[in-house]
């Protein structure tokens, strides 16, 4: 670090994909916030799109727990002053450990310290962990804390938890409910002619998606640039189907969300947010329409009962 940088320009950076922003990235990041508190200084998460490990192994594409909007959101909700967002590139997923450390840590955001997590590691082929970076804070002027792991909290557990289904666990290591965000599409309009209207949200591509079933939570209207702003922030209780709903045939996978007691709301083209609370049961195939929407009226009160 260059003489005459003041204190007040310097950073507390912390660094890490973040997936999901769990109860583990929320101690790390919280500590990184703390100490640029304590010390007059601003604080940087440093994140990175796409997933690095799309870059360094061709052909994965892990599914997202949160979207790069999303996460800063969340860091920032954390307190943190400044989100930034790397490209990662071939080129990036080649620098050295020194290297990384002195061109983006050092000369680029200036850093004072860098807070980690206890199973850091970064550089070319991941040669580079705390220690490694401990010393090469010595060279270019900053320190290092490690802050330990919580048990069992990562953000591949988590998406197993919602590949499987069990959004209350994924629940518990997020802190929050599991949540996916997509704009209102029109689909085949079966649940408006059953007397449950439902919002089909057109998710992303790598969106983990809870597996097949019927779940209670919440639909929330989240504004977007360049999208309908109605009902701006609003949420309701919701009951959501997720699946091809094997009661009719050829029906596409979908996320369905149906804002309990509401038949007035048009929200085709609007950004919202589906959030899980509990799976009330599996995808069931009904002999008869009458069936399905007693089953439909079940499904509905539990999920008032959960969600009030």
């Amino acid at each position: 670090m260059g003489p005459g940088v003041r204190d007040s320009e310097r950073s507390v950076v912390t660094i890490g994909v973040f997936d999901g922003v769990h109860r583990g990235h929320q101690r790390v990041a919280g500590r990184a916030v703390e100490i640029a508190r304590e010390r007059g200084m601003r604080s940087v998460a440093l994140t990175f799109e796409p997933h690095p490990e799309e870059v360094v192994r061709p052909g994965y594409r892990p599914l997202r727990l949160t979207a790069a909007r999303r996460r800063a959101g969340l860091l920032a909700g954390l307190g943190v002053q400044e989100v930034r967002v790397l490209g990662f590139t071939v080129e990036m997923s080649e620098l050295s450990p020194a290297e990384f450390a002195q061109e983006v840590l050092a000369d680029d955001l200036r850093a004072a310290v860098v807070v980690v997590g206890e199973d850091f590691a970064f550089g070319h082929r991941a040669a580079g962990d705390a220690e490694v970076l401990r010393a090469l804070g010595d060279k270019f002027d900053f320190t290092v804390e490690e802050v330990p792991l919580l048990d069992a909290v990562s953000s591949t557990e988590i998406r197993r938890r919602v590949a499987d289904g069990d959004v209350a666990g994924a629940a518990a290591d997020l802190g929050r409910p599991h949540r996916v965000e997509g704009v209102v599409v029109r689909g085949y309009q079966r649940g408006r002619q059953l007397g449950f209207p439902t919002a089909n949200v057109e998710t992303p591509p790598q969106t983990a998606i809870p597996a097949d079933g019927v779940y209670a939570g919440w639909l929330e209207c989240v504004p977007v640039a360049n999208l309908p702003a109605l009902y701006e922030g609003e949420r309701w209780p919701a009951a959501i189907s997720v699946g091809t709903n094997p009661t009719f045939e050829g029906v596409p996978r979908t996320v369905e969300a149906y804002a309990l007691d509401r038949d007035d709301l048009e929200l085709y083209g609007v950004h919202v947010a589906v959030e899980f609370a509990a799976r009330l049961r599996g995808n069931t195939r009904f002999d008869s329409i009458e069936e399905l929407v007693a089953q439909i009226h079940a499904d509905v009160d539990e999920a008032r009962r959960l969600t009030s």
